[in-house]
């Protein structure tokens, strides 16, 4: 099950589970679709492709919930 990472590893910006607009590679590092686009769909740490993160309804989340453990390092 994917781990549905709450934030942009780049820029720090809310990427909710149950909305669209999060790419991830293969080892489900995540990032915004505005970083994604600027890193030209690779992923700086694994150099994988950056894809479309599915969205997880709302109502999964009670029992498979997205991970809340934040993935930002501000500089």
């Amino acid at each position: 099950m994917l781990e549905m990472r709450p934030d942009c590893e780049r820029c720090g910006v809310d990427l909710p589970a149950e909305h669209p607009g999060a790419f991830i590679c293969s080892f489900e590092c995540t990032f915004c679709a505005e970083c994604a686009d600027a890193l030209d769909d690779l992923c700086p740490n694994c150099r994988g492709e950056l894809v479309d993160r599915p969205t997880r309804a709302k109502r999964h989340h009670a029992d498979n919930p997205p991970s809340s453990q934040r993935r930002f390092k501000s500089a």
